[in-house]
């Protein structure tokens, strides 16, 4: 089944959620792109307070060798190398949805703080 709405998935890292979403809309025929608002790509690191940090221009292919050369055992055993391997299937690197300036029939947010960040963002733009 083709559909021609565009269809954008905000998460705020574009890694886990709107990337689990990208793959699923993908498949059923939406035309989509997801996205990330945060200003930088957070993943879980050794500990709470130590996140690996990347810029979003970082390529999924580039995270996974990091996080596979920090840590193997840590980051199959809590599912990172899995979903990093997962997202460099589906496009090269993560994207800032403040950085895209194409427009949406529909745009998913995965979480309120995201929805915030959307909104006020299309805001400015449209001011």
């Amino acid at each position: 089944m083709m559909c021609d709405l565009k269809v954008a998935v905000v998460c705020s890292s574009n890694q886990n959620r709107s990337m689990e979403a990208h793959a699923f809309l993908g498949k059923k025929g939406f035309k989509v792109r997801s996205f990330g608002s945060g200003n930088q790509v957070k993943l879980p690191g050794p500990a709470p307070d130590k996140p690996n940090v990347y810029d979003f221009s970082i390529s999924y292919e580039q995270m996974y060798q990091d996080l596979l050369s920090k840590d193997k055992a840590l980051y199959t055993q809590n599912g990172l190398l899995h979903m990093l391997d997962r997202n460099r299937r589906i496009k090269s690197h993560p994207e800032r949805f403040q950085s895209c300036y194409e427009s949406f029939d529909v745009i998913f947010t995965v979480e309120e703080r995201v929805y915030d960040q959307v909104v006020e963002e299309l805001a400015t733009r449209f001011q």
